[in-house]
């Protein structure tokens, strides 16, 4: 008798989707930013607040931007609400940005997230680590697969935040699934990250410094082309001025950017990354964009820390 295959199982004769992933993997080797969703006083998304801030990233000349990330408050929010950010920033993008979504949680809700994704018109999903406390190497890949294989014409790019993944995996998620065309690799270990990404095929996949700009010059030197950024919400310039310096190999003026952004960034990685989202939101309060409001378990900055963020983001000449 014949029992259909499991969803992590292809039929025999069914081979994998073939595509030219090259305009995705030039999306990912840029700036990738990972907006904030504002809050409205009633607590809601704030829409016409996401959209301004929206524009004035893709004025700012960002390309790529990554909805439901972390520095968007992802777990935070409802499922609905998801979906609106997914489709408004699909919907201000539009022809000038790629969107790479995230999605995760369980198998069935990061599927739907996906397959939400791909109908709302984004090219790639972005995966978070996967929220459980027995990550099994095999369980990760199959969790990814199943995914990637729902979006086959999506890009996919895992979001590898534990040190005991191994390279060879990646390379089997990817050997079954071809649309897993990047990594933001999170792991504050740049040797790491260089055994890494040759473990699993450098040249294979665009790697992405998922640790943002403090990272960048170190994982660029071992392989990266590309750095997500938080603070690129406040000022896109400061983050480009890095990438173009990065990409020209001038590790002298990628390391001045540094030291400009390097209290600001200090200040969101306090207390294990505590404050990540608030001193941006913070930041953009003191700017007047959007309300330095965040959603438990964040919080508000504490009162004594809101001028030292105002006084730096003033240093930026913004």
């Amino acid at each position: 008798m014949n029992r259909p295959l499991g969803p992590l199982h292809q039929h025999l004769d069914e081979r994998p989707v073939r595509m030219d992933h090259s305009p995705l993997k030039a999306a990912l080797a840029d700036v990738v930013a990972i907006p904030v969703t504002p809050f409205a006083e009633d607590g809601s998304i704030d829409t016409a607040t996401h959209r301004a801030l929206m524009r004035r990233l893709l004025d700012g000349g960002i390309r790529t931007v990554t909805p439901n990330g972390n520095t968007g408050e992802f777990y935070a929010l409802t499922p609905d609400e998801r979906r609106l950010v997914t489709e408004l920033t699909v919907d201000e993008a539009a022809g000038r940005a790629s969107v790479l979504v995230g999605v995760g949680h369980d198998v069935p809700t990061a599927v739907a997230a996906a397959e939400h994704a791909a109908e709302a018109g984004a090219a790639m999903v972005m995966v978070h680590q996967p929220v459980h406390p027995y990550v099994a190497q095999e369980g990760w890949v199959d969790y990814h697969r199943s995914i990637a294989e729902a979006v086959p014409h999506l890009g996919v790019v895992p979001y590898i935040r534990s040190p005991r993944l191994a390279g060879e995996r990646l390379a089997e998620l990817a050997d079954a699934c071809p649309n897993v065309v990047g990594v933001k690799y999170a792991v504050p270990d740049a040797a790491r990250f260089g055994a890494f990404a040759r473990d699993a095929g450098l040249e294979r996949f665009v790697w992405i410094a998922g640790l943002a700009e403090l990272y960048a010059p170190s994982y660029f030197a071992t392989g990266a082309t590309g750095f997500t950024s938080g603070l690129v919400n406040v000022a896109p310039a400061v983050s480009l001025d890095m990438l173009e310096a990065l990409r020209a190999g001038d590790y002298v003026a990628a390391m001045k950017v540094w030291e400009r952004i390097r209290r600001f960034e200090e200040l969101r990685a306090e207390e294990q990354s505590a404050d990540n989202v608030t001193v941006v939101k913070e930041a953009l309060s003191a700017l007047g964009l959007c309300r330095r409001d965040v959603r438990a378990p964040s919080r508000v900055l504490p009162e004594a820390r809101r001028a030292e963020v105002a006084g730096l983001t003033a240093e930026w000449s913004l």
